[in-house]
């Protein structure tokens, strides 16, 4: 690769990067704040406050990833993050196979499907930055 395309593939690895972090900070805020609309928004429905907590225990998990994430960007680490958005399709497409399950609209699925793809195209990308920089 070029230097100058390089540079435009880098920097659309870093947008894709961190707007993986910034989403999943949101939805831990989110999932922290209302568990219950953010459970409806996830394609699952909880039936008593109690299952609250398993909500606000993926939102610490979500801040974690949100956290590393972002760091592992901060510091570069293009490597890692490639490995992180191909075993991050795990997520997605465990959601929608468990909202479908529960009954969930399609719109709710193809959202956890789209997210999938996207981290696909997210690997994709940073690999071709990963490649970009051995070369260099």
């Amino acid at each position: 690769m070029s230097g100058n395309s390089g540079k435009l593939v880098e920097r659309v690895g870093i947008v894709l990067i961190f707007l993986m972090a910034l989403i999943q900070a949101v939805y831990a805020i989110f999932s922290y704040l209302d568990p219950q609309a953010f459970a409806l928004v996830r394609g699952t429905e909880l039936f008593a406050s109690g299952d609250s907590d398993w909500v606000r225990i993926y939102a610490s998990r979500t801040l974690f990833v949100a956290l590393i994430t972002g760091y592992l960007l901060v510091i570069k680490e293009y490597k890692i993050l490639v490995w992180a958005s191909l075993f991050g399709t795990v997520m997605p497409v465990t959601d929608a196979f468990l909202a479908h399950q529960a009954g969930a609209e399609s719109i709710v699925v193809y959202k956890h499907v789209a997210t999938a793809v996207y981290l696909l195209i997210t690997f994709a990308v940073l690999r071709l930055v990963v490649k970009g920089k051995q070369n260099s």
